[in-house]
C-alpha cells in the first residue's frame, strides 16, 4: 500500500498487488474506492458519509491525472 496523497481528513492510497480498472482507496470517516481510468472519477465502493464522499469526490477529480500517474508508476 503506497500513500499518494494526504489532504486534509483524507489519506489516498494505491494498493501494491492490486488490479485494473486504475483506482485509488480514499480513506477518511470511511472508505472509498474510486476508479480513474475514465473522463471523470467513478465511484466503485463506498462506506463514507455522504459530506465526506463528496468532498472526497472533488479532490480526486482535482488530482486525476496526478494519481493516474502515479498509479502507472506503481503499476508499471
Amino acid at each position: 500500500m503506497v500513500t499518494v496523497l494526504r489532504s486534509g481528513p483524507f489519506r489516498i492510497v494505491v494498493f501494491k498487488d492490486d488490479h485494473l480498472p486504475a483506482h485509488v482507496h480514499v480513506f477518511g470517516d470511511g472508505e472509498a474506492k474510486i476508479d480513474i481510468s475514465g473522463l471523470a472519477p467513478r465511484l466503485i465502493l463506498n462506506t463514507m458519509r455522504k459530506g465526506e464522499l463528496r468532498k472526497a469526490t472533488e479532490l480526486i477529480a482535482e488530482q486525476q491525472v496526478f494519481l493516474l500517474e502515479k498509479w502507472r508508476e506503481i503499476h508499471g
